[in-house]
């Protein structure tokens, strides 16, 4: 198949375009790489084109036109919580108006199916955990209301301009590659802070929890949705809730190093709690997470390591 890969130079994207091209399929990568969003040119692989283009660009259509893909893979973004809640209507013209501008040039060349990259964020902190797909979406942040939205126009889509669509509500997905210099991903920016054998700060008290999946799980779930859940929405995650402090505590066993802790406020839309149960994803997509914590944090660090230089 011909896939179109938006933020594929990105962390998440770059897996999943290693992962269709290991499939066989032909692949194009279209990618601002915007300073803040981890986009990386070296993230490409030789055998994928690259399109250096904001998906707010009108040119967008042009490239989807010369390119005709058959399956567009959209997981370019605006990715922080933090940033989304400082500049909202940044946030939104990129997750809204850009996603908008790709699902018209995806309907204008025939594409059959949009892959969207949702986040559990449209959830927010609800009263009962595990998360399924039952759970009210009630997001508190910016970002997860634009994800949110999103998924209210990819049904509209479908329904009035017949482009299918699956949406993956990813957990926090972490590994390879992710950016150890931004704010999102404290796994990657505690990894740089004990390798740089520096302090690392840990805000509210450490004790909020996230559901932590693997990228190399997640790049499998996006071949397995290639013909796979048809119009459905679906919780991404391990099931399994890990506080920052377990993430700091698992670092120090895997490196041997105990990095010096500073608390911090909480910050702005953070929620508290989270835990998916990708049930659903198991039983429709044929996708459960193979990775555990310990092996993909040892994996990720291993990553990380080979790139000090020497």
């Amino acid at each position: 198949m011909r896939i179109i890969v938006t933020g594929g130079a990105g962390f998440i994207g770059s897996h999943i375009v290693d992962a269709y091209l290991a499939e066989g399929h032909d692949v194009l990568v279209l990618d601002s790489l915007w300073e803040h969003g981890g986009g990386r040119r070296a993230n490409v692989p030789e055998r994928a084109s690259f399109v250096h283009m904001d998906i707010r660009d009108e040119n967008v259509a042009r490239i989807f036109q010369e390119f005709r893909p058959d399956i567009v893979s959209h997981h370019a973004a605006q990715h922080s919580v933090a940033i989304s809640s400082r500049d909202p209507k940044y946030d939104a013209d990129v997750n809204v108006m850009g996603m908008l501008n790709v699902l018209d040039a995806s309907v204008k060349v025939g594409a059959k199916k949009v892959l969207f990259a949702s986040s559990g964020a449209t959830f927010g902190t609800p009263e009962r955990f595990p998360i399924t797909e039952s759970t009210p979406q009630n997001p508190t942040s910016p970002y997860g209301i634009t994800k949110m939205v999103t998924e209210h126009y990819l049904r509209f889509y479908k329904e009035e301009k017949g482009l299918d669509f699956t949406a993956l509500r990813y957990g926090n997905v972490y590994g390879p590659r992710q950016d150890p210099n931004g704010e999102a991903g404290v796994i990657a920016i505690f990894i740089g802070k004990f390798l740089k054998h520096e302090g690392i700060r840990i805000d509210w008290d450490g004790e909020q929890t996230r559901d932590y999946v693997f990228v190399k799980d997640v790049a499998k779930l996006n071949v397995l949705a290639l013909d796979k859940g048809s119009g459905g929405c679906y919780v991404i995650g391990t099931n399994v809730k890990t506080s920052v402090n377990q993430i700091y505590r698992t670092l120090v066993q895997i490196s041997g190093f105990e990095a010096p802790v500073t608390q911090g406020p909480r910050r702005p839309g953070d929620a508290r709690d989270a835990q998916f149960d990708p049930a659903l994803a198991a039983k429709e997509l044929g996708w459960t997470p193979q990775t555990t914590l310990l092996d993909g944090m040892q994996q990720t660090y291993d990553y990380f390591k080979a790139l000090v230089p020497a």
